[in-house]
C-alpha cells in the first residue's frame, strides 16, 4: 500500500515551514491541498508559498482564474502522483479534498457546463438551500445555508438521479493508503494574533491592488475563484460600501472564523496526531514517528 504523510491544521500555524522541513528531509514533493493556490494570479490572498526552497509543488499555479475546480480535480491530481510514488506528501487545510483523495470516495461526474450553474446564479442562499431541502434532504442537514458552493454541488448531482446522500451512504470510508496524518496546532490565542497579523502583512504585500489587477482582467466576484477568503470581501470595498479597514476586519474574522471550523472538521472526520508547533519537545516527537512510519 503507497504510503501518504499529510500535514494538515487550520490557516496561519505554520504548516508550509514544517512541511518543507519533512520533504528536504526525505526528498519529498509536496501536493498542495488547497483549493485557492491552484489559480494563477491569486497569490497574495491565498498565502502562496514564495520560497519552495527547491522542493517540487504540485497544485499551484495550475488554472487560469477563471476555470472550475473542483474536489474530483483534486482527487485525480492527487492520486495520479501518489499511485506513481512510494511515499508522498499532502499539505494543506482544504480538509474534504484531502479526504476524498485518500478514503475510497468516488464522485458522479458532474455537469460543469455554464449553463448548469447560470440556473442558480440569481438565486439567494436561502432559495438555493430550500430548493436542496426539497430534492435531498439528507444532505441539506449536512451543509450551512451560506455554504453555497456545496448546496450547488449537491444540487447538481441530484439532477442526475442520484442524491448526494445516497452516494455517501454507499461509501464505506476506508482508507485506500496508509497514511500518516499530523496536525499542526497551536493555542487559539497565539494563533488568533498570528492570523491577524498575516492579515496586515497581505495588505502591506499589496492584496488590494492584487484584487485590482484581478478585477481589471476581467475576473468578478461571481468567479469561483473570487469566492476564497482573502478576496471575497473586497466586494462592497470595490462597489464603495465599505472602507479599507472593514475590509481588513473581515478578513481577519473570517480566518479566524474558518481556522475554528478546520479544527472542528480535522478532530471530527480524520484520525489527526497533533504536534504543538511551539513545542520543541512535541515537534521532535512527532518527528521521530514520521522517521519511523517512512522507514517501516
Amino acid at each position: 500500500m503507497k504510503k501518504v504523510l499529510i500535514i494538515v491544521g487550520p490557516t496561519g500555524v505554520g504548516k508550509t515551514e514544517f512541511s518543507l522541513k519533512i520533504a528536504k528531509k526525505y526528498n519529498l514533493d509536496i501536493i498542495s491541498g488547497d483549493s485557492i493556490q491552484v489559480y494563477k494570479g491569486l497569490d497574495i490572498g491565498s498565502a502562496k508559498i514564495k520560497d519552495t526552497q527547491g522542493i517540487v509543488h504540485y497544485g499551484i499555479d495550475i488554472l487560469e482564474n477563471t476555470e472550475k475546480y473542483s474536489v474530483v480535480d483534486f482527487q485525480n491530481l492527487a492520486r495520479n502522483i501518489i499511485d506513481n510514488n512510494d511515499v508522498s506528501m499532502i499539505v494543506g487545510g482544504t480538509g474534504f479534498y484531502i479526504k476524498a483523495c485518500i478514503y475510497d470516495y468516488e464522485f458522479v461526474e458532474e455537469d460543469l457546463d455554464d449553463a448548469v450553474y447560470d440556473e442558480y446564479k440569481d438565486k439567494t442562499n436561502e432559495e438555493l438551500y430550500e430548493l436542496l431541502k426539497e430534492i435531498d434532504y439528507e444532505s441539506s442537514k449536512k451543509i450551512h445555508v451560506n455554504n453555497r458552493k456545496r448546496i450547488i454541488r449537491a444540487l447538481i448531482i441530484s439532477k442526475q438521479g442520484i442524491s448526494k446522500s445516497e452516494i455517501e451512504k454507499k461509501q464505506k470510508k476506508e482508507l485506500i493508503y496508509d497514511a500518516y496524518i499530523v496536525g499542526c496546532t497551536m493555542d487559539r490565542k497565539t494563533l488568533y494574533e498570528r492570523i491577524n497579523k498575516r492579515v496586515l502583512l497581505m495588505i502591506e504585500e499589496g492584496l488590494e491592488n492584487e484584487v485590482k489587477l484581478l478585477l481589471d482582467s476581467g475576473l468578478s466576484f461571481d468567479d469561483l475563484s473570487m469566492q476564497g477568503i482573502g478576496y471575497k470581501e473586497w466586494k462592497e470595498y470595490f462597489s464603495g460600501d465599505i472602507d479599507k479597514d472593514e475590509v481588513i476586519r473581515l478578513i481577519q474574522r473570517n480566518s479566524r472564523n474558518f481556522a475554528k471550523r478546520q479544527y472542528t472538521w480535522f478532530n471530527n472526520q480524520m484520525d489527526v496526531n497533533w504536534v504543538n508547533m511551539l513545542d520543541e519537545d512535541e515537534i521532535k516527537d512527532i518527528l521521530k514517528r514520521i522517521d519511523k512510519w517512512i522507514k517501516d
